[in-house]
């Protein structure tokens, strides 16, 4: 079924294509986060701005 769903979204894609501006700013947004990723793994990233390593606190049941 998610298949098809994906066939029914890429023939409506190839109908009527994204806008060149809607491309850009769908592009920016990954070199964006590629340019955090790959600031955090050369540790430049600021400590204030990194997750603590560990897992969430759970809420109680």
């Amino acid at each position: 079924m998610n298949n098809l769903i994906w066939l029914l979204r890429a023939s409506k894609w190839a109908r009527n294509p994204p806008s060149k501006a809607r491309v850009m700013l769908v592009l920016a947004v990954i070199a964006l986060a590629i340019g955090i990723v790959a600031l955090e793994k050369l540790g430049l990233w600021p400590e204030w701005a990194q997750m603590t390593h560990g897992r969430a606190p759970r809420l109680p049941h």
